[in-house]
């Protein structure tokens, strides 16, 4: 985008959170952006992620819009949060500057799985700073990330309408929690990773109480089934066709 519509796009939102006072300014952009979270709970929260604003974000003021949130897999971990665009939607919206969702990418530390609960406190405070659809919250993430997505989704499923786990698994135990939120789990058949019965548990247990779950496999992928996922249109004119179920 030219350099004087992004300054003209730029808004500076400063917004009272949780009755504990102003939090740290941010400088609101089309296009996607690096940001910082940090939040003191029982210890300190912080996050690096991007922020991917669609190109028509400034020119439609009253809009609500869909959010999807990316949780990335081991090797995008670290620092570096360039790494994050390897894989996924911050890689897609690179090129595509229409991509019809806002789209949240934090980065995880090096080593460690993805913390629910801080992912929680990330959720409300882009749903506080930016004009989002409660109603059409999204999440997808690959491998580690899998495990995050349904892990997140599991422990606070009233915060999504849709979620699309891909090479990952869960705990079975609560899939059922899920019942409500439209899934579409994916996964290789080859996989020698993370074999596809980590996601197929959580797809069994989760059709086994009624769940709206699909269950997408590659016969001919190994690790890699998110290259595919995250290429096919298909799947966010899926997110787009679910509603939070209240």
């Amino acid at each position: 985008m030219h350099a004087d519509a992004r300054t003209v796009l730029a808004t500076i939102v400063v917004l009272a959170l949780g009755g504990c006072g102003p939090s740290k300014e941010w400088t609101i952009m089309v296009g996607q952006q690096p940001h910082s979270f940090e939040k003191q709970v029982t210890e300190t929260i912080r996050y690096r992620f991007l922020l991917f604003l669609p190109k028509s974000f400034s020119k439609e003021p009253g809009k609500k819009w869909p959010l999807m949130i990316f949780l990335h897999g081991a090797g995008e971990s670290g620092e570096d949060i360039e790494k994050v665009k390897v894989h996924g939607p911050p890689g897609l919206v690179e090129k595509d500057e229409n991509f019809p969702f806002i789209v949240v990418s934090p980065q995880n530390a090096i080593g460690v799985g993805w913390d629910v609960e801080s992912l929680n406190y990330l959720l409300d405070e882009v749903l506080a700073r930016l004009p989002i659809d409660e109603d059409r919250v999204y999440l997808t993430g690959l491998s580690r990330g899998g495990y995050g997505t349904w892990n997140f989704a599991c422990a606070h499923p009233e915060r999504f309408a849709a979620i699309a786990p891909i090479s990952g698994g869960g705990y079975p135990d609560a899939a059922c929690r899920l019942k409500n939120v439209a899934v579409w789990a994916f996964h290789g058949a080859k996989d020698d990773v993370i074999p596809i019965s980590e996601s197929k548990r959580m797809v069994d247990a989760l059709k086994a109480c009624g769940g709206d779950v699909r269950f997408t496999i590659y016969p001919e992928a190994n690790h890699d089934a998110w290259t595919e996922t995250h290429g096919n249109p298909e799947l966010y004119s899926w997110f787009l066709l679910h509603r939070k179920q209240r």
